[in-house]
């Protein structure tokens, strides 16, 4: 399939667009065995990939609203 560095250098969009492309292909079928197999774990691995990108955008997100958060009570307690 592809290397580690390959899958860490694919964008969010890029996994998810050939994550689809291979979903269309299995559910197409016409496909050998072989071939099945070969496109279910590259769905596999892209998975893997958005899944990454995902945590890594809720953890931003996450701490963003806990700094928010964090001013927010500051200001309180400062007789704001």
């Amino acid at each position: 399939m592809t290397s580690k560095v390959t899958e860490e250098a694919l964008g969010y969009e890029q996994a998810r667009d050939e994550l689809i492309e291979v979903v269309r292909r299995l559910e197409a079928g016409g496909t050998t065995l072989e071939e099945s197999l070969a496109l279910w774990e590259r769905g596999e691995e892209l998975a893997k990939v958005c899944r990454r990108w995902l945590d890594g955008a809720r953890a931003r997100l996450d701490a963003a609203l806990a700094e928010e958060e964090e001013e927010g009570a500051a200001g309180e307690s400062d007789g704001e």
